[in-house]
């Protein structure tokens, strides 16, 4: 399994944590950064990472930054990428099974370092469900056709 990692000047200290522990998990790492606390726009690191995981260059992608939501919405910008936020175990294991999500996003302002680890752990170790959310799925991806048609 091939994992992106972004985030902004918010998310670095808390990117080499999760990068380390997808690194003991056997996961390999493509870091887009950024990688200096220096302020940067979240958005210029969110869409390397979304992009990656749209074009199937990796199979999913974590983004951090101070609250996660600017990350989320960069992420589900792009076509095939369904991004969830989640600030605890419960909405991570949701994510997996119910949404399929191959995007993790994380504040790390919200979220203190060990509940991050075991937010990511829930959703690294979380199996998608299929059944009738694969229905609620192809909803989503016949609205994604539908605007790209439009533009």
């Amino acid at each position: 399994m091939v994992i992106a990692i972004g985030c902004d000047h918010a998310g670095v200290e808390l990117k080499v944590q999760i990068c380390g522990l997808l690194e003991r998990e056997g996961i390999e790492v493509k870091d887009v950064g950024t990688h200096s606390k220096a302020s940067v726009d979240y958005p210029d690191y969110g869409a390397k990472a979304a992009e990656a995981v749209s074009k199937g260059l990796v199979d999913a992608a974590v983004l951090i930054c101070g609250s996660g939501i600017g990350m989320s919405i960069v992420a589900n910008k792009y076509k095939n990428v369904r991004a969830a936020l989640c600030h605890d175990v419960y909405t991570a294991q949701m994510s997996r099974q119910h949404n399929n999500a191959n995007v993790l996003v994380i504040g790390s302002r919200v979220a203190a370092v060990e509940s991050a680890v075991e937010i990511l752990k829930t959703w690294l170790h979380t199996k998608y469900e299929g059944g009738r959310h694969e229905i609620r799925l192809q909803k989503i991806s016949k609205i994604e056709e539908s605007l790209e048609s439009k533009t």
